[in-house]
C-alpha cells in the first residue's frame, strides 16, 4: 500500500466509541447496541442491522408537540459502524451514572443502555417552541457522541451568571439548571443570526458547552 495512505489508517483502541479523526466516529458493536442519528451511517463492516426507533409513545407525543427533529435509529449486530454528520466535529463523552442534556441537533450517537427523554427549558411558552428550547435528556452509564459546528468552549456555570444563544449551547451537565431570559431591546444586537430576543440562562454546579455557531441545518431522515 502507498505509504501516503497510512495517515488514513483505521484507529484501534478496543473502546466502544473511537474517534477516527475529528469528524468521524467508529462504534464497536458486539453485545451492546447503539442509538444513532438517522442518516449518520457512512460505512460499516460486519453483520450490522438497523431499525428506526421512535422512542415510545410518550416521547413521540412530546416530539409532535415540540417540533423536536431528532430521529434515531438503533444499530445492533457484530461489526464496526462509522458515523458522521455534515463533516461536523465529533466529541466523545463518557457518562458514569450521570445526567447530560443535549440540544437534539448536536447528538450523533449514544449507547442504547442510556435512558433518554425530551426535556423542556423552564419558562418556555407556546410561542417559543421552535427556538431550540426543548432538548434531549440523557441519563445512565456509557458513551455519548456529540457534534458541533466548530470547536466548542466549556464554560464553568458556577463562576458567574451564564447565558447563551439557545442554538449555540450544545450540551450541559446534570447539575445545571436552565431558564429563559428575554431582552426585547437586545433583539437586533445579540444572537448569531436568529433575531431571537431570548437567551438560555444557566445556573448551579457544572458546565455548558457552547459552539461558535448557531449550527448548520442537518436534514433528518423519515
Amino acid at each position: 500500500m502507498d505509504d501516503s495512505l497510512e495517515q488514513f489508517a483505521e484507529v484501534e483502541t478496543g473502546e466502544a466509541f473511537t474517534l477516527q479523526n475529528p469528524r468521524l466516529l467508529k462504534v464497536e458493536l458486539s453485545e451492546t447496541s447503539v442509538m444513532a442519528r438517522n442518516g449518520a451511517m457512512v460505512a460499516y463492516q460486519g453483520d450490522v442491522r438497523f431499525e428506526h426507533k421512535g422512542g415510545g409513545l410518550g416521547r413521540l407525543l412530546k416530539k409532535a408537540a415540540t417540533g423536536e427533529s431528532l430521529r434515531l435509529m438503533e444499530a445492533r449486530g457484530s461489526g464496526e459502524l462509522f458515523l458522521a454528520s455534515q463533516a461536523m466535529l465529533v466529541h466523545v463523552i463518557r457518562l458514569r451514572n450521570d445526567a447530560l442534556t443535549v440540544n437534539g441537533a448536536n447528538i450523533l450517537a449514544f449507547e442504547s443502555g442510556i435512558d433518554w427523554d425530551i426535556t423542556r427549558v423552564r419558562g418556555g411558552t407556546a410561542g417559543m417552541l421552535a427556538g431550540g428550547l426543548f432538548n434531549v435528556g440523557l441519563h445512565g452509564t456509557g458513551y455519548v457522541a456529540l457534534i458541533s459546528d466548530g470547536e466548542p468552549l466549556r464554560l464553568d456555570v458556577a463562576e458567574a451568571p451564564t447565558f447563551a444563544d439557545p442554538s449555540a449551547a450544545i450540551a450541559w451537565s446534570g447539575g445545571v439548571s436552565t431558564s429563559l431570559k428575554a431582552d426585547v431591546q437586545a433583539k437586533s444586537l445579540i444572537g448569531l443570526g436568529s433575531g431571537e430576543s431570548f437567551q438560555l440562562g444557566f445556573s448551579g454546579q457544572g458546565w455548558v458547552l457552547v459552539q461558535p455557531s448557531e449550527g448548520r441545518f442537518v436534514p433528518t431522515s423519515s
